[in-house]
């Protein structure tokens, strides 16, 4: 585990970087940023600017490099190590514009739920998927069923710090 003054400088360069690129909600994001890339230390992260595990898509290439490198997904309860081609960013301005992209990109199919959300709560859950009637985990985002309690934790853990880093970076910021 990193040192809470890591924790805080990477909070910050994300928080300021999801702002710039106009996420609908900054303060999650940052989060999500947090425990998808291992607070900026994964190598998707360091060595791609990719903090969110963004793969290069089948239906959209997008402009940028791609580096092949193996990943652990989780399918039907069991970890499996699959090749992956993941987006190589610029920077992390790039990377929370491209996330915002695909979320819109791919909605009404998938993720018009979490665009609706009211809340970056309800956020990070409809992203992150969702448990059906029968108790039925359907994955969104990831393939963790606990992706989103995860994500809530970074946030209630550091609340605190991002409620009083929001008004110097964004002062009219409502989220």
């Amino acid at each position: 585990m990193q040192t809470k003054e890591y924790q805080a400088l990477f909070l910050r360069k994300a928080l300021v970087d999801a702002v710039e690129a106009n996420h609908i909600w900054p303060v999650y994001a940052c989060c999500e940023a947090a425990l998808e890339s291992n607070w900026g230390r994964s190598k998707l992260a360091t060595g791609a600017n990719n903090l969110f595990g963004q793969k290069q898509g089948q239906k959209v290439t997008l402009p940028y490099p791609t580096v092949d490198w193996n990943t652990t997904e989780v399918k039907t309860g069991a970890s499996t190590l699959e090749l992956a081609t993941w987006l190589k960013f610029p920077d992390w301005i790039t990377c929370f514009r491209e996330r915002m992209a695909l979320l819109r990109r791919v909605r009404f199919s998938l993720y018009d739920p979490a665009l609706r959300a009211q809340s970056g709560e309800e956020f990070v859950r409809e992203v992150s998927g969702y448990t059906d009637e029968h108790g039925t985990y359907h994955s969104r985002w990831a393939t963790d069923p606990l992706r989103a309690e995860k994500v809530l934790n970074i946030h209630r853990r550091h609340k605190e710090f991002l409620d009083s880093i929001i008004p110097l970076i964004l002062p009219s910021h409502p989220r």
